[in-house]
């Protein structure tokens, strides 16, 4: 047994990097999770191997740029587990590039993703944490919001948005009901670049990826810690990184 177990655990972009990594760990240690993303064979192929370790997983299509997936989402979770005590809010996109190059299609997804995603699915959670009388909001930031660098300007805002969410919220919700939990991870191997079009900045985070990343299971760890707290402590933020990230 271990402080995570049997809690149940809904996790946005949960079908490759962070998200699959952390849906795992969790319920390998007890938890039973809701998976949540757009790639639904990747999403059941997950779920299915979870349970065919012994864990509790079900999966459910989830576009987070859509109120209703996020309701959905929750609202599956209640329905199969008769609760909801996590939220994690990892799905997330990177459009980078020069602000001078006015993609505007660009940042506006990234706010859609990154930042209005995260605002349905505190929408979707809230509201049960209340009835429940708690429940934790772990959102995955950026170290991209902490240290400001070219190409990168909207992608950090929209980080850095989430990240003055949190706090306020931490600060409404002093009633001991709500938990906030920011992690802003480093450079990590996952599929995020894969979502950067311009092809240049494209090219040049995969070689620093590939030079320096750590691997996703180790921001699961760091979501787990969070999480495994007593409900009277509130791990309010992580940054985790690269030891050799500048």
């Amino acid at each position: 047994m271990t402080a995570i177990s049997g809690k149940v655990v809904a996790i946005t972009g949960a079908s490759s990097g962070i998200g699959e990594a952390t849906a795992r760990l969790l319920a390998e240690r007890g938890a039973a999770v809701v998976l949540g993303a757009r790639r639904t064979e990747r999403l059941d192929e997950l779920a299915r191997d979870i349970r065919d370790h012994g864990g509790r997983a079900i999966a459910c299509t989830t576009d987070v740029t859509r109120r209703e997936d996020l309701e959905g989402l929750v609202g599956r979770a209640v329905a199969e587990f008769g609760r909801l005590d996590v939220l994690v809010g990892n799905a997330g996109i990177s459009r980078l590039g020069p602000v001078a190059d006015l993609d505007v299609d660009g940042w506006s997804a990234m706010i859609d993703v990154n930042l209005r995603g995260v605002l349905y699915g505190v929408a979707a959670a809230l509201p049960v944490f209340r009835r429940q009388g708690r429940g934790h909001l772990v959102t995955t930031v950026s170290t991209s919001g902490l240290k400001i660098v070219p190409t990168q300007a909207v992608y950090a805002a929209t980080k850095n948005a989430v990240r003055t969410l949190l706090e306020a919220l931490r600060q409404e919700s002093t009633d001991g009901v709500l938990r906030t939990t920011a992690v802003s991870p480093g450079f990590v191997n996952t599929e995020l670049t894969d979502s950067i079009d311009d092809p240049q900045a494209r090219e040049q985070a995969r070689r620093t990826m590939d030079r320096i990343a750590i691997p996703p299971e180790a921001v699961a760890r760091a979501i787990a810690f969070a999480v495994e707290q007593p409900h009277d402590v509130e791990i309010g933020e992580i940054t985790i990184r690269p030891t050799i990230q500048g």
